[in-house]
């Protein structure tokens, strides 16, 4: 099965489009993400990058279908608590 495809486009202010290609569909999600809580958890990284690398860890876990429309990034937190100490390692190591 082929990687899906994800792209991150700044909206305005705090939100991001995201949309993914995989098998053939596509979903389209608003993901909201703070400047003070992108610091905390990848440091210097881009939001842009921060966005990507979550869905990376998010479509690992479950289908592009089961993402909420529309969240704020802390909001991963909640549903899988590895999150924050993950992510901050794997965009900084790119």
């Amino acid at each position: 099965m082929s990687r899906p495809r994800i792209e991150v486009t700044h909206v305005d202010g705090d939100r991001f489009r995201v949309t993914v290609d995989e098998g053939g569909s596509r979903t389209s999600h608003l993901v909201t993400v703070e400047p003070a809580y992108a610091g905390r958890i990848a440091g210097a990284v881009s939001r842009e990058k921060l966005v990507r690398g979550s869905f990376e860890f998010l479509l690992e876990r479950e289908p592009k279908e089961a993402i909420l429309h529309s969240f704020e990034l802390s909001v991963i937190a909640r549903y899988f608590p590895e999150y924050e100490a993950e992510i901050g390692r794997r965009v900084r190591d790119r």
